[in-house]
């Protein structure tokens, strides 16, 4: 295990190094700067839309445009929302969450993009289903020549589902509920595998109903609870933003149980923890764009670009400036057990509790939302018989998940995501001439 973990940080430290950071930001600032800062003009309108799709859908599909945010949401709202959050700051400082903002605000139109092309190129399977993504975009919007990259997206999709989006979310929720209430990892495991069984198994149309009552009501009360211990120390909390930004550019000096940190350090785990946060440029989120009852790729484009939005510029920030207020970030805790010190310390007695109940809701969520994207990508590979097979293998694996090394499974999930992503940038940037095409005749 020793030599697979040092092989694997390895290739973290290569492939979280400039080339994937250059691609990541690279392609948000080109796409960016491509549609005019469009994302940026066009947040409420965009809220506005969102809204309105709730009930409506003009389009074929197989859930609302409303479900599909909603499901895009289950997958990237979790454990990286408090644990990576924390993970950040205690590898790269409070700098890191200044580039976790960078990330989101350009991650905006990478987001924007990936729903354009995913239902621009999406293609109904043979069970009626619609199904897209970057695997899909890649064959048939760079043609024939370029289809191996889109299986080597689906292979790395597929194998990274069980990282970021079943054994990292077991785990994490397994080890809260641990330092928490007591509860043993491997009960906590079997509990989430029954219960996120008995939605998986029913498919998209399963998911995204569960996604759409059980994810908004996770998201404003966890920002509730974190909204509260904010207004409770107000007076910091200038100081505590001008520290996120200062530090971003001159590192972080050691201080407590901090080891201290470089800009370096502080740019590379605030990208890092970012993209794993709101997954923008990974190209997990376009697989359940795919599915939106829309015939208006740019719609679902700026319907889509607000889950980066919600994920880091709101959820991300408030468990950042509850750890940097709490001061308890230089204590040398890391993890979900930092977000719970920090929450405890600003609601003694029912913080701790808010953080181990918002985990397990996230987790559960992340659970149900990765499961459709490594199918997608399993069913892209095989074809519609591995669907069940691969079902049972996802349910099988949360148990695993939950008593396993964290720091292992945390590794894993960083190489796989680097490896994900890299397929995906590749095909935005020579699709974004569509993507532009596309805002420009809806949108002028």
């Amino acid at each position: 295990m020793e030599a697979l973990s040092d092989l694997l940080n390895l290739i973290d430290g290569f492939i979280w190094g400039p080339v994937t950071l250059v691609l990541l930001l690279g392609v948000g600032i080109y796409l960016t700067i491509g549609l005019r800062f469009m994302p940026w003009r066009y947040i409420v309108p965009a809220f506005r839309l969102l809204f309105k799709s709730r009930k409506a859908s003009t389009g074929e599909g197989d859930i609302t445009p409303y479900q599909a945010l909603m499901t895009a949401l289950s997958a990237t709202v979790g454990t990286g929302n408090i644990a990576g959050v924390a993970t950040a700051i205690y590898l790269g400082g409070p700098g890191a969450i200044f580039w976790m903002w960078m990330t989101a605000l350009i991650g905006m139109a990478t987001k924007y993009g990936e729903a354009v092309l995913a239902v621009k190129y999406r293609e109904k399977d043979a069970l009626g289903n619609y199904v897209g993504g970057p695997m899909y975009y890649i064959k048939n919007g760079m043609g024939k020549n370029w289809r191996w990259l889109g299986v080597l997206f689906a292979i790395f999709g597929m194998l990274a589902a069980f990282g970021i989006g079943n054994t990292v979310q077991s785990n994490s929720v397994a080890d809260a509920l641990q330092h928490s209430v007591g509860v043993p990892t491997w009960i906590s495991g079997l509990v989430i595998m029954v219960i996120a069984a008995a939605v998986i198994l029913g498919g998209i149309k399963s998911i995204a109903s569960t996604a759409e009552k059980v994810v908004p009501f996770m998201a404003i009360a966890y920002m509730g609870g974190a909204l509260i211990i904010i207004l409770m120390q107000i007076t910091k909390v200038p100081a505590a933003l001008a520290m996120i930004v200062s530090d971003a550019f001159t590192g972080t000096a050691a201080a407590g149980g901090f080891a201290g940190s470089t800009i370096m350090l502080a740019l590379r785990y605030g990208v890092a923890r970012g993209v794993f946060s709101n997954e923008a440029g990974l190209g997990s989120a376009p697989i359940a764009h795919a599915a939106a009852q829309t015939r208006d790729p740019v719609q679902q484009g700026l319907i889509g670009m607000l889950g980066t939005f919600i994920d880091t510029i709101v959820i991300c920030t408030m468990t950042a400036l509850v750890i940097v207020l709490s001061g308890l970030w230089t204590s040398g805790a890391t993890g979900a057990a930092l977000s719970a010190k920090a929450f405890s310390a600003g609601l003694p007695g029912f913080g701790e509790y808010l953080v181990s109940f918002g985990l397990a809701l996230f987790a559960f969520t992340t659970i149900l939302g990765w499961s459709y994207y490594g199918e997608r990508c399993a069913e892209y590979l095989f074809g519609e018989k591995v669907i069940l097979p691969y079902r049972i293998l996802w349910i099988l694996a949360i148990p695993l998940g939950a008593i396993t090394s964290l720091d292992f499974i945390w590794l894993l999930a960083g190489v796989l995501n680097g490896f994900m992503a890299i397929p995906n940038l590749i095909a935005l940037a020579a699709l974004s001439p569509v993507i532009f095409k596309l805002t420009r005749e809806h949108l002028g």
